[in-house]
């Protein structure tokens, strides 16, 4: 379906009718293995996905599938725990309608996170990176369909999704807290089946450090109605064809599990420093 501004209106409405005059700030996706961040929230306040009117429901493992808000670091915040993704056989535009709604609540900075598979070779899984840029290629985009001009412009400009700024705050952090952190470009892959090695080797050829299956929408929806965004992946294993070996979701979540610690401390420094 193609929703309309009253759509979004109806599920911000509805959210604050649950959080009552708290107003987030700070948006934040959490990606598979990692919605821990949002168990740290303070004074906190959930809504599962389910109750919201118009929100579709997050079936990946790992993912909860609520919204949190409360504080984190004295930064006022939303948390998602869990996100829609396209294999789950969600549009574009219901992958990536909670950033909307998010943004009429009030958030003006979204935190995304993703677990992806690493396609540097000089790299090696359990590795942190800061997302410099995306590469999305396939099928439409979740602004397909008529503009909402109360969101933003019918051409948004892409060259800055991931603000320079913010990429200057999450160095600065990484450095005093004495956490190593990659720099690369994250691109997208529909899924659910993980990519071959040949779309591997062309995901290097065309730039990419990282393959993933989630991010790439939800930034774009960011960017066009004017958020600024802070993305990191963790590079849960290295892609395919690199090692001789296949991949599976288990191999994910273990490596999230393992860096749990190091990802947890880097984004709420940077939280600290917005």
């Amino acid at each position: 379906m193609h929703y309309t501004f009253q759509h979004y209106q109806e599920s911000a409405e509805y959210i604050r009718r649950r959080i009552g005059a708290f107003q987030p700030k700070v948006a934040m996706i959490l990606g598979s293995g990692l919605g821990f961040l949002g168990d740290q929230v303070e004074n906190a306040a959930a809504v599962p996905y389910g109750d919201i009117p118009h929100f579709k429901a997050s079936t990946a493992p790992g993912h909860k599938g609520r919204l949190v808000f409360g504080t984190l670091e004295g930064q006022p915040v939303a948390v998602m725990q869990g996100r829609m993704h396209h294999y789950e056989g969600y549009s574009y535009e219901e992958v990536s309608y909670a950033v909307r709604v998010l943004r009429l609540l009030g958030c003006d900075t979204l935190i995304v996170t993703n677990a992806a598979g690493c396609v540097n070779t000089a790299w090696k899984a359990g590795d942190l990176m800061l997302i410099t840029d995306q590469i999305k290629l396939f099928m439409e985009s979740p602004l397909r369909g008529e503009n909402l001009p109360e969101f933003g412009v019918r051409f948004p400009d892409a060259s800055k999704l991931y603000t320079p700024a913010l990429r200057e705050t999450a160095r600065s952090a990484a450095g005093d807290l004495g956490i190593e952190l990659k720099e690369g470009v994250y691109m997208y892959f529909p899924g659910p089946q993980y990519e071959t090695p040949a779309e591997v080797r062309f995901a290097r050829i065309a730039g990419a450090d990282a393959v993933g299956m989630s991010t790439a929408p939800e930034v774009i929806t960011a960017g066009h109605c004017g958020m600024r965004v802070l993305g990191f992946t963790l590079l849960s294993n290295m892609a395919a064809g690199i090692l001789d070996q296949p991949l599976s979701e288990q191999e994910v979540l273990d490596a999230a599990a393992a860096c749990k610690d190091k990802f947890s401390r880097l984004v709420l420094e940077c939280l600290k420093r917005m």
